[in-house]
């Protein structure tokens, strides 16, 4: 992909909450080839994220930023496809240590610029508000797990009356339409393109529409059909030497693929319905129900119906939890704010940035407020 000086922004998730509790890719991210890491530890508050939008503000070409499912507003990393590097929240639930320390891995530390004090002072209030916070987000999660369990019987129910075979044949129609062999090896990049959060459920729609002029589109209520035609074009697109961003359901992630996005071809395929409804000026559509034996699915539609319902009501529930979780997390991270001394925080942020090799930001791009 060519890249401009004027950054184009790629939204994704990194990690979220899932059936089986907090699911990230933060350790997949760092076996990515040619990716070098900046690993950023700090307590809540401290300007991680502040420090993590100055730097993607730096960026030229395409910017991923990596938000928070907790707080979609903060941001949990930035990865810089130009300069070949990233910087990363590695705190829990998220905690990531160097594999291959300054080798590969470097860890900016803001610890030391907490007032221990201070803080100490407030460990009583500090630790209840974390407790809290737990509480909440283990709430939260255990709605989520519902969820997943109906959503997993729709998938289950609808793969029944799927004929896989024609899934096989379609798979391999795309693959030698779209998919032209390159030399060299192939590889994989794991992300999210949605979440529940405590703003709803959140799809990054626009992050397709900044990578890509072509998109497949199939549409597909339970991923039945698409969950298996994804993964054989993941396969053959590895096979024949692609660099390709796997989009994994945040509902059965590492189980089934949502999207794929090919940056160097300017294409996607992605699912579309109900819990994500994609559309994109002159998408080819691919209706999976064509894939379907029609008279046995209709007598489990009103089946599917219940379950897209209920699974709709937990999934709000546990966004009610994450905001509670959130509220107090709010309450946290002023204890934080008023022990750090952000003019460190600043000064490290700007080595950081040299370190990485990242210009400087444009003249009329302001500071970013210590707001988070």
């Amino acid at each position: 992909m060519e890249h401009t000086h004027a950054p184009i922004q790629a939204d994704f998730f990194l990690g979220c909450l899932s059936p089986t509790g907090f699911r990230g890719y933060f350790h997949e991210l760092a076996r990515q080839p040619g990716l070098a890491l900046w690993l950023i530890k700090a307590g809540p508050g401290c300007g991680k994220s502040t420090l993590m939008k100055q730097l993607a503000a730096r960026g030229r070409g395409v910017v991923e930023h990596i938000h928070c499912s907790s707080d979609p507003d903060s941001l949990d990393g930035a990865i810089f496809w130009p300069e070949g590097c990233g910087i990363v929240d590695a705190t829990a639930p998220h905690a990531l240590d160097p594999a291959y320390p300054v080798a590969h891995e470097q860890v900016v530390s803001l610890y030391h610029t907490l007032n221990q004090a201070y803080l100490q002072e407030n460990r009583e209030e500090i630790q209840r508000l974390f407790d809290l916070c737990s509480r909440f987000q283990g709430r939260a999660a255990r709605y989520v797990s519902a969820a997943g369990g109906i959503l997993l019987d729709s998938r289950r129910t609808a793969a029944c009356t799927t004929d896989f075979e024609k899934v096989r044949k379609e798979a391999a129609r795309l693959a030698a339409r779209y998919l032209p062999s390159l030399p060299g090896p192939g590889f994989a990049c794991d992300r999210l393109l949605s979440a529940v959060t405590p703003q709803g459920r959140i799809v990054y729609s626009g992050t397709i529409a900044a990578l890509t002029d072509r998109q497949v589109v199939l549409q597909d209520e339970t991923g039945a059909a698409s969950r298996l035609l994804l993964e054989l074009l993941r396969d053959a697109a590895l096979q024949k030497g692609h660099r390709v961003i796997v989009c994994w359901c945040p509902m059965a992630p590492g189980d089934k693929i949502d999207h794929l996005i090919f940056p160097d071809l300017r294409l996607a395929f992605v699912t579309a319905n109900s819990w994500h409804p994609l559309h994109f000026e002159g998408q080819r559509t691919i209706r999976c129900v064509r894939f379907n034996t029609q008279p046995t699915l209709s007598c489990r539609r009103k089946r599917l119906r219940f379950n897209q319902k209920a699974a709709a009501d937990l999934l709000e529930q546990a966004s009610a939890m994450q905001a509670s979780a959130k509220q107090n997390h709010d309450l946290l991270e002023e204890f934080y704010k008023a022990a750090a001394d952000f003019s460190q925080v600043e000064a490290i942020g700007r080595e950081t940035a040299s370190a990485m090799g990242l210009p400087e930001p444009p003249a009329d791009c302001a500071p970013a407020q210590n707001t988070l």
